[in-house]
Order: C-alpha cells, then sequence, then structure tokens
C-alpha cells in the first residue's frame, strides 16, 4: 500500500486494501479488509460501513495501524489472529497462535448436537479435542440446563479455552488431559459425545495456507495411513462415556465421508452409524448411536 496520503477517505482505503488481499488470494478480501479497519479504528462494523458511506477520512493513527494489520493479512495470517477473536455459536471466542480457529462447517455439528439433546431434562454432554472450548461453549450457551464438560490435550490450546470459559461466565467442566482418557467420572451417564479430532491424513497437506502455516499440527493431523486413527480411539472412548442410545458427533474431513462411518461401524459398539454433509454438500459429520447392548 502507498504511503500515507493526507485526508485519505475510508472507501479510497479500503478499496486499495481489498485489491492488495485479492491479489495474494484471499478469499473474502472485501470482508477482511472492513473487520481489520473496524479494529484498528476501534469501531463496530456497522458503523464503520455508515462512516464509508457518509465519505469519512482516515486518522493517520488509524492507517498506519490498518496498514500493517493488511500486510500481516496479505502474507495469509488468520483474520482471528490479527483480530484475536473468533465467533461461534453466539460465542466470541480469544484465538491466536497455538489453537485451532473455529470453521463456519462445524455448526453443523452444533446443530446435529442440539437437535439430537431436543426432548432431554438437564442432559449431559461432553466435547472431546475442545481446542478453544468453541463448541463446548455454544452448547452450553444454547442449554443452559446441561452438564457440559470439555477436554483438550495441548498446554497452549487448553490456555485460550481457560480464558474463553472465564469471559463466557459458562459452566463448563473443562479439563486438561487426552479425550482417549477423559470424563471417566462421567462412564455411562453422558447424552451427547461431539467431538473435532485431529483427522487430516499424513500425506494430506492442507490447501489453505492459513491451516497448513498457522494450526496447530496437534489439532490437524490424526496418526496413521488414512488420519483415522486418534478419531476411532476418540470413537471408542465415546462408546464408554455414552448411555445406551446416546449420540456421538465426529466432524472429518470430506475425503472420509465413507471410511469413518464403516470404521466406527466395525467397532461393534454403535446400532446406528450415518454421515451429515455441510452446507457446501461436502460430507462432514458422522452421526452414531451408542447400541442399548452395552459391550
Amino acid at each position: 500500500m502507498s504511503p500515507d496520503p493526507v485526508g485519505e477517505r475510508l472507501d479510497t482505503l479500503l478499496r486499495t486494501a481489498t485489491a492488495v488481499l485479492a491479489g495474494a488470494g484471499v478469499p473474502s478480501p472485501g470482508v477482511d479488509a472492513e473487520i481489520l479497519l473496524a479494529h484498528a479504528a476501534g469501531r463496530q462494523l456497522g458503523d464503520l460501513r455508515r462512516a464509508r458511506v457518509l465519505g469519512e477520512d482516515v486518522p493517520d493513527a488509524t492507517r498506519t495501524a490498518f496498514v500493517d494489520l493488511i500486510e500481516r493479512r496479505a502474507r495469509r495470517v488468520p483474520l482471528q489472529h490479527l483480530t484475536g477473536v473468533a465467533h461461534f455459536g453466539g460465542v466470541e471466542l480469544e484465538v491466536g497462535p497455538g489453537v485451532f480457529v473455529p470453521r463456519p462447517e462445524t455448526e453443523v455439528m452444533l446443530g446435529l448436537a442440539l437437535e439430537a439433546l431436543g426432548g432431554l431434562d438437564r442432559p449431559t454432554v461432553v466435547d472431546l479435542c475442545t481446542g478453544s472450548g468453541a463448541v463446548a461453549l455454544a452448547l452450553a450457551l444454547a442449554r443452559p440446563d446441561a452438564r457440559v464438560g470439555a477436554v483438550e490435550l495441548s498446554d497452549e490450546a487448553h490456555g485460550y479455552a481457560v480464558r474463553n470459559v472465564a469471559r463466557a461466565g459458562l459452566p463448563v467442566d473443562l479439563r486438561l488431559g487426552r479425550a482417549q482418557d477423559a470424563f471417566g467420572d462421567w462412564a455411562g451417564e453422558v447424552d451427547v459425545v461431539v467431538t473435532n479430532p485431529p483427522y487430516i491424513p499424513p500425506d494430506a497437506v492442507p490447501v489453505d495456507v492459513e491451516v497448513r502455516e498457522h494450526d496447530p499440527e496437534l489439532a490437524l493431523y490424526g496418526g496413521g495411513p488414512d488420519g483415522l486413527q486418534v478419531p476411532l480411539e476418540v470413537g471408542l472412548r465415546a462408546a464408554e462415556l455414552l448411555r445406551a442410545g446416546g449420540v456421538l458427533l465426529m466432524e472429518h474431513a470430506d475425503v472420509q465421508g465413507g471410511s469413518l462411518p464403516a470404521a466406527l461401524a466395525a467397532q461393534g459398539r454403535w446400532a446406528q452409524v450415518e454421515d451429515h454433509r455441510d452446507l457446501a454438500g461436502l460430507p462432514r459429520v458422522t452421526r452414531a448411536v451408542r447400541d442399548t447392548a452395552r459391550t
């Protein structure tokens, strides 16, 4: 971007920034530019958009901060790392380096979980591999009568989750440790288990630069030749936690829409296994019902 001009207008600055981000391959350059300028200016996005229509000028200090943010975003630093926040299921989350940034497609799993909880009074839910705490907190917000537990292996990601639980003020029983060993004291009592475990196969490098270079590897790669080692271990733990008839919801890669349901079915713990697609029509979440004949 060019040196600071005197009295540059919001619209001109945003158009220039949008072109820079588009040239860098950022998927939503116009929206990202607006969000980053609102962040630099300390203003709400709606207020910024009104100011743009009214032809307001940009203060020098705001422009300097904004140019730095645009240059970093053009290098494909995630938008949420630059603003320090992400939004999921009505909850504002602190995110940054060291924690997986929640994705919109995970809203499919959230919706399926709320559907599974429908009609249950004071249900128990566990989020295995919680990361920032996004899904657990969204469920606690939507179902204040629920007992919600969550576990995370990474010390760094767990730190984000601790802060997010505190800032949300929601009653989530957050623990540090392996999902495969978690919540033994709740075994057989859980109505729904949700999980977005690491699942990427070792030879499948993420296409998005933001994911490949900035999301922690611990949250990405599932182990084994197909990436399903950790997901299947988590599935076995979910079977121990769920009551008979309880529901497991597990997010996965779009290429695992057949392999994950088949592998879960082969565990012999599940009465029903079916896959669900996201809003883009891609396989995204496997739903499995705990067999009433517990093994």
